[in-house]
């Protein structure tokens, strides 16, 4: 049978848990254990397909097409678990199934409730996890203990014990012990709290894992023990990482959580843990032999999560480099102010990332032209690759204010566009091209040697195009599209063959990069960026 561990949330949110989470499945996993993720998030959207950055952050696209939480983005960097579009259900598309069904007669009449039937349909997501080759399944609840949006999905995971026996569930709480520098010690209080609307509701954790910015003591997690009603040695301590995300599992083994797991659960099967291959990899991290500086030219960089996967993915080309990345992070509307000159200099490389809508995208325009001039590895993704091609279309083959449709309908050049199968399209939510997609790469070209493949497979969230009526100019005129979709019909990816690194895809490769297995596009690119930071240092000597 395949058993379940549920993250849950108090005191205050962004405390880490998907963080947790995936730290969880990886320790798991190397004890040898085949484990499922899954996030469920009490929001009524029916994904974040339609949500803005700045309130939700990135959207994390899987390869079924699926619109995503970003937490699923640390499930596939820590873990091996297949994602796919059971792996996120959120109260929309709970209660959106339901109502479905009851249209179709399929509860006989009943008055439909919350108790039993959205519970029902939540338990029925959870389940879906359950498989012969799956060992432990972890389910994450967005949000914490407490609001109102939640109480569904506790009463759910609540009830899953009494269908599958408790042995076979594990309940894992994550909460914050505050530090009051005014008394001088830390609080246990909200987590006391936190514990008690859990058991109120009827959910006894088992292990309680305490964020802290100072050191715990025994006697605070004595007490946090004595009044949650949880033992001793399940009161595990995470304080606040120096380096880098990449210490949750290390710290989390320190205390002995791994082997707490595979006691409570009697994970018989479980071997030894060796956690080799990430010590290495947090020494490449505390340790960098070079250091490069990357500017990250967006419209949402107020948000950090923004573009949370493409700063992973930074940081994972850095250490396959044993390079340190460091991140500038440009408002776009910003270097329209002031003018890249200024902005941009001193930097190794420019990455443009997606983005939707027209804010911004003078700047954006402007920082691509500044590093096709000037010779900086340049990375555009996504709009930064439409981006790319409108620079391109106005300052080289001279196409007189060359636009997107996306923001100029009525421009006398279209360079990108909406092709014919999107023009009909009227409903925002999942209708973008989506999931993964197949790309031919051109043999000789700088992708081609980055892949060392003629064939690879990506993952796409976008509606608008490459304009296929101008691929001859871009041709002639010194763009190479060195990508292009199975049928011929789309063009992937774009360089610049006379820049010492210019690359630009529609697709977005950093949902598919892990710090152990840097994306090939973003390990060349810091390389890139690395030889241009050592021919500026010799040339100021």
């Amino acid at each position: 049978m395949t058993k379940h561990i549920f993250v849950t949330g108090g005191v205050v949110s962004s405390l880490g848990k998907g963080l947790t989470s995936a730290a969880i499945g990886l320790l798991l996993e190397k004890r040898g254990l085949r484990v499922r993720m899954q996030k469920l998030d009490p929001y009524i959207n029916v994904d974040p397909g339609t949500m803005s950055p700045y309130q939700h952050g990135e959207v994390y696209v899987l390869d079924d097409g699926a619109e995503t939480d970003l937490d699923l983005g640390h499930y596939e960097r820590f873990t091996n678990s297949l994602l796919n579009r059971d792996s996120n259900f959120t109260t929309g598309r709970i209660y959106q199934t339901v109502i479905s069904k009851e249209r179709r007669g399929e509860y006989l009449g009943n008055t439909v409730q919350v108790v039993p039937h959205i519970t029902n349909e939540i338990k029925a997501c959870i389940r879906k996890l359950d498989a012969p080759d799956v060992d432990v399944a972890i389910t994450e609840l967005g949000g914490t203990v407490g609001d109102i949006e939640g109480l569904p999905f506790l009463e759910a995971i609540r009830q899953i014990p009494l269908d599958i026996g408790r042995q076979n569930c594990l309940f894992v709480h994550l909460t914050l012990i505050p530090f009051l520098k005014a008394a001088g010690e830390a609080k246990t209080k909200p987590t006391q709290h936190s514990v008690g609307q859990l058991r109120q509701i009827g959910i006894q954790p088992d292990v309680l894992i305490v964020r802290t910015e100072r050191e715990l003591g025994r006697e605070n997690a004595e007490k946090i023990a004595l009044f949650c009603n949880v033992e001793k040695n399940a009161v595990i301590e995470e304080p606040d990482k120096e380096f880098s995300i990449y210490e949750v599992p290390l710290g989390l083994v320190e205390n002995g959580l791994d082997q707490l797991i595979v006691d409570k659960l009697g994970l018989t099967s479980a071997k030894a843990i060796d956690m080799s291959e990430w010590q290495q990899l947090l020494h490449k991290v505390r340790n960098p032999d070079h250091e490069v500086t990357i500017a990250v030219v967006g419209k949402y960089i107020q948000h950090k999560d923004a573009y949370k996967s493409i700063y992973e993915a930074l940081d994972h080309a850095g250490i396959s480099h044993s390079t340190r990345v460091i991140v500038k992070r440009v408002e776009s509307e910003e270097l329209e102010r002031q003018g890249p000159e200024s902005v941009l200099s001193g930097v190794d490389g420019v990455l443009v990332p997606g983005g939707f809508g027209m804010r911004g995208i003078e700047g954006k325009i402007d920082a691509v032209r500044f590093a096709r001039e000037s010779g900086l590895p340049f990375f555009g993704i996504c709009l930064g690759m439409q981006c790319a091609v409108i620079e391109f279309a106005r300052n080289v083959l001279n196409l007189k204010n060359a636009n997107s449709t996306e923001f100029a309908a009525e421009t006398d050049h279209p360079v990108i566009c909406l092709l014919q199968d999107q023009r009909t399209v009227t409903d925002k939510g999942a209708t973008m091209r989506l999931g993964k997609h197949d790309c031919l790469l051109e043999p000789g070209t700088r992708v081609a040697e980055a892949y060392d493949a003629e064939r690879i497979g990506e993952r796409h969230r976008h509606r608008y195009e490459f304009n296929p009526e101008y691929r001859d100019q871009f041709n002639h005129g010194g763009m190479r599209l060195s990508g292009l979709s199975p049928d011929g019909r789309l063009v992937e990816i774009v360089e610049l063959t006379e820049h010492p690194w210019f690359v630009a895809v529609q697709f977005h490769p950093e949902f598919k990069s892990k710090p152990n297995r840097a994306h090939p596009l973003f390990s060349g690119f810091i390389e890139a960026a690395l030889n241009h930071h050592q021919e500026r240092l010799q040339l100021s000597l």
